[in-house]
């Protein structure tokens, strides 16, 4: 029989979450058993999401590669500290967040967020306004204190629940909706000469 988990089939549609979580769970026993497939398994399944992640933390895709690949070798020996009493992706997500605020620790600050997708271009006025718009949003994001970013992150970029982001940063759901209330009226206030 083969793992639990599943790519999305015919038409795109993935598994329901329980079944992810059980597919995730199953992956998480058969790799702390030393199952190295069955980790191979968890990275393929979870390396977008650490990336993209790393990437709205840091603002720098040099910066979230280094810092998803740490992730990603990490993660063979932070298995034994899954304790099973949430969600893998949860505890996955405190886990890039972590390595996020502690690169970011490190390095010198940055200015400005680049963001490759989206490069400045001769053009159109209105996609050269619209870039100028994704940049300075990026940069206000950038200049979030941690607390703020992290919940900015986890809830409005990456449609966490206030629970699942509280999971995530170990704190209540109330200062997660306080975080992001805070980090949200910076941003409208930075943005307005956008709007």
């Amino acid at each position: 029989m083969s793992a639990p988990g599943r790519d999305p089939g015919p038409g795109g549609t993935r598994a329901p979450a329980g079944l992810d979580d059980e597919a995730d769970r199953w992956l998480v026993g058969r790799a702390r058993s030393g199952d190295q497939g069955a980790y191979e398994e968890l990275v393929r399944r979870h390396r977008d999401r650490i990336y993209r992640i790393a990437l709205r933390m840091l603002g720098s895709p040099a910066d979230a590669d280094d810092v998803a690949q740490e992730v990603v070798i990490q993660l063979w020996t932070a298995l034994s500290g899954f304790a099973g009493s949430s969600a893998f992706t949860t505890w996955l997500y405190r886990v890039v967040v972590n390595r996020c605020l502690n690169h970011r620790r490190g390095q010198r600050p940055h200015d400005e967020l680049a963001d490759a997708d989206h490069p400045r271009v001769a053009g159109p006025e209105s996609r050269v306004l619209a870039g100028e718009e994704l940049q300075a949003g990026l940069a206000a994001i950038s200049r979030l204190p941690e607390d703020q970013r992290v919940s900015l992150v986890l809830v409005q970029l990456e449609g966490l629940s206030y629970r699942d982001a509280a999971n995530v940063t170990k704190t209540s759901e109330a200062t997660v909706r306080g975080r992001l209330a805070r980090a949200r009226a910076t941003l409208m206030s930075e943005m307005k000469d956008w709007t």
